[in-house]
């Protein structure tokens, strides 16, 4: 098991480029599945998930030819639907195989992924919106099985937006009989992603970005090569830390318009952002003032930039709230965070941070992946050596992040650990 040394206070200047996001490979992995044939990926990013949802595939019956970032996924003999606990346990991303499964076999057997650390994230609207379709849902020994010999098209009203129920039900519609309606559906980025690619494959996609979807059913799909659009929570990851180095950075292969809510707050606290069609800009050198942020599904403030910015809060001057809406468990990193010598202040879902404070590097534990990146960013701005352990959760979704704020002149290094 691996550690992240930093030797914090270095500015960071220079130029990084974003990967492949992982919440969109995920999905337009599994969406391989509906047709038989090969699919070729590019801008995978190279990532402990990926290679996860890729061995599922594999166990299932697919090929798959990984020369990264380049991905390709023949599924002609893909032909064991079955997801078992080994591999969905380490990845909760993995129920996304069940509506494509069901769709193109009319049967598929999945774990159930269990629990969360940052809280819970159930798949009862998943299996409503089967249900809603058509498809005979049985849960026993810890896994789900569904039976449909083809899914019908439907209305379904989901009470709250749902990443991975929109993306598994947009899936299994594609080749339902009928019309499909996901009202109150997730607008996210990833979202469109993997609309961009069904279109592609032949599906019949309206109202992807929006809170309304209507997916015409098709009798079948064929394959069609995708690239996957930049990783925004990569991108607000490396704002961050220019931000708080009073660095100068240039960030290129990102979509700023997929960024936007982040770079309004970070304008708004006086951090100069410069944006282009496929870059941002970063140049810290001012006060940075309090920040107010609430967590809200997209396009809003994104959960999983909250640890970020209560590094981010510690820069600035004054007062700063964050309110975690989405997760209720989701502020573990704080107590690493206070053992580095943050003033922060929990008030069930709110956080008060009082800045600036002078952080000082001591061995801190890693609890999720996004508390990982918040704790490198601390490192990045304390005094003295900061070593961060559990690093495989860092590794889950960010390609590596120690290279990249290396090459920004950070004095970062990962080595073996013999601490568990």
């Amino acid at each position: 098991m691996d550690k992240i040394v930093v030797n914090g206070g270095k500015r960071l200047e220079g130029r990084v480029d974003i990967s492949g996001a992982k919440n969109a490979a995920l999905p337009l992995i599994c969406a391989s599945i509906l047709t038989p044939g090969q699919i070729i990926f590019d801008n995978v990013p190279r990532l402990g998930d990926i290679r996860t949802i890729l061995k599922l595939l594999a166990i299932m019956g697919a090929d798959i030819d990984m020369n990264w970032p380049r991905i390709k996924i023949n599924t002609a003999e893909l032909n064991n639907p079955i997801a078992p606990y080994e591999l969905v346990k380490t990845m909760r991303a993995a129920i996304l195989v069940l509506g494509p499964l069901v769709a193109r076999f009319g049967y598929a057997k999945v774990s159930l992924p269990g629990g969360c650390a940052i809280g819970a994230r159930p798949i009862d609207l998943h299996l409503k919106g089967l249900k809603a379709m058509g498809a005979q849902v049985n849960i026993s020994k810890g896994y789900v099985e569904v039976n449909c010999t083809r899914l019908q098209g439907s209305v379904i009203d989901f009470p709250q937006p749902t990443v991975g129920g929109t993306e598994n039900l947009m899936m299994a519609a594609t080749l339902a009989a009928g019309t499909t309606v996901i009202n109150n559906a997730a607008r996210e980025p990833e979202i469109i992603d993997l609309a961009n690619l069904l279109d592609k494959m032949g599906a019949k996609i309206r109202g992807a970005g929006t809170s309304r979807i209507i997916i015409n059913g098709c009798e079948n799909l064929q394959p069609a090569d995708h690239s996957v659009i930049p990783d925004r929570i990569e991108t607000g990851t490396f704002m961050v830390a220019a931000a708080i180095t009073r660095g100068d950075v240039l960030i290129r292969k990102a979509n700023p318009l997929h960024v936007s809510r982040i770079v309004e707050i970070m304008k708004n606290i006086g951090i100069s952002v410069e944006t282009g069609k496929d870059f941002i800009k970063i140049n810290s050198s001012g006060t940075i003032h309090p920040l107010d942020v609430i967590t809200e599904a997209y396009p809003g403030f994104p959960t999983d930039m909250q640890a970020q910015f209560m590094v981010l809060a510690l820069k600035a001057r004054g007062k700063s709230f964050i309110t975690e809406s989405i997760f209720e468990n989701r502020y573990m990193h704080v107590p690493e965070l206070l053992r580095m010598g943050a003033d922060i202040q929990i008030e069930k879902r709110n956080a008060i941070i009082n800045g600036p404070c002078e952080l000082e590097g001591t061995t801190v534990m890693a609890t999720d992946l996004r508390a990982s990146a918040s704790l490198i960013l601390a490192g990045l701005i304390a005094k003295g050596t900061t070593e961060i352990l559990r690093v495989y959760h860092l590794d889950r979704g960010y390609e590596k992040i120690e290279n990249k704020l290396s090459s920004l002149g950070a004095d970062i290094t990962r080595k073996p650990s013999e601490i568990y």
